[in-house]
């Protein structure tokens, strides 16, 4: 059977985000994401203009009714949360669906560049955590990892040499995988190799550490977190290997990225992937 799982995030219209990431990339790798809108947004957060509609009050419903149906999820996947009862809402889902092999993946989406998003409030920032200690793997960037172990960001954002940063981020990764997830993905992570300036993710398991990186491009597009953790959800529940589910998605987001400013792509509307998503068939 197909396999399925539940992505838990909101729904733009404009900006190729959250769940309009997701649903294609997800698809196209040949499992059925099945989403449950948080909110649904004329556009996403980075237009300058844009209308929301809340749906914490539906998720529920959404609970209930699956609930009903007696469904199976193969993975559940979470993003973006706008608040402290909708991760109250995704706790009580994973309470209801989360089985043995059932796999929980948490983007835990809280800020960037060392700086708290401003709707993260303390108590906000601690549900994340308690829900990130949840996941079987999460996919932070690296001022989400200071924010989950507690440790100052300010030090660490400045390691620009690649042993140094590896050992560090991997100390800080292994410490959030003695209560909890067995993977953590640290993504975004900015290094020098060989005079070049590059961009990785560092992937830290039991088996070991793995980097995959590409030299910086010096152009940045909206919503490229939510198509690396998409695949990494695709890829998890076709039983990809950890190392080649990263080495993938760097491919098909730095691919993407490179023709997104030969299409004149708007930043805000995210990279020009639907092109490109037969990199992702298996």
């Amino acid at each position: 059977m197909t396999k399925k799982i539940a992505v838990i995030q909101d729904l733009s219209g404009f900006g190729r985000c959250s769940l309009t990431a997701a649903l294609p990339i997800i698809s196209v790798m040949g499992v059925q994401p099945c989403p449950m809108p948080t909110a649904v947004l004329t556009a996403q957060t980075g237009y300058p203009s844009y209308y929301m509609d809340d749906l914490t009050d539906k998720m529920e419903y959404f609970r209930e009714e699956w609930q009903k149906m007696q469904v199976h999820f193969d993975g559940i996947y979470t993003g973006f949360v706008a608040s402290e009862q909708q991760i109250r809402n995704i706790l009580s889902f994973i309470d209801t669906f989360k089985e043995e092999d059932t796999f929980l993946l948490v983007d835990p989406v809280m800020g960037d560049d060392g700086k708290v998003y401003d709707m993260f409030t303390p108590t906000l920032c601690k549900l994340m955590k308690e829900l990130s200690l949840k996941a079987d793997i999460i996919t932070p960037n690296l001022t989400e990892l200071c924010l989950l172990t507690e440790l100052p960001y300010e030090g660490v954002l400045e390691i620009d040499n690649v042993e140094e940063l590896v050992n560090v981020v991997t100390a800080m990764a292994r410490h959030l995988m003695k209560m909890g997830p067995s993977d953590v993905i640290v993504t975004g992570l900015r290094y020098q190799e060989d005079g070049i300036e590059m961009m990785g993710n560092l992937a830290v398991n039991k088996e070991g550490v793995t980097l995959k990186g590409s030299p910086l491009l010096g152009c940045s597009y909206s919503g490229t977190g939510d198509i690396f953790a998409s695949i990494v959800a695709g890829g998890m529940a076709r039983g990809d290997a950890l190392s080649e589910i990263i080495t993938e998605a760097r491919d098909f987001i730095t691919t993407a990225i490179k023709r997104s400013p030969k299409e004149g792509t708007y930043n805000a509307d995210g990279v020009d992937f639907e092109p490109i998503l037969g990199m992702l068939i298996k």
